[in-house]
């Protein structure tokens, strides 16, 4: 699958959000942030992975995930750490918005 306008060397994004259960976000917090630890430490492919919670959105979570390819990312889904925040954020999240794909036009490389 390739985004549309992507070209060979701009990077391939990941946008996931979810909202997160009342009293259950310390909790999915520290899933994400193993997931995305590993992701960045053990992954040559993945370039960035942010965990973010929006103003305005006490329940909202966002995750920012720059891979090298497509490849790079369907690789990520193999992984153990995200295999572990597969299992445990069920039980923590309301709702488990579309993943949404995009190509990274700046910065390149």
């Amino acid at each position: 699958m390739t985004v549309a306008g992507a070209s060979a060397g701009d990077a391939f994004v990941v946008i996931a959000e979810f909202r997160v259960k009342p009293d259950a976000m310390e909790a999915f917090l520290a899933a994400a942030a193993d997931d995305a630890r590993h992701s960045v430490a053990d992954e040559p492919g993945c370039r960035q992975f942010d965990v973010v919670r929006p103003e305005g959105g006490e329940d909202a979570v966002v995750f920012y995930e720059v891979y090298d390819s497509r490849e790079a990312f369907d690789h990520h889904l193999t992984t153990p750490h995200l295999k572990r925040f597969q299992a445990a954020f069920p039980a923590l999240v309301l709702e488990e918005r579309p993943v949404r794909f995009a190509s990274r036009h700046h910065p390149h490389g």
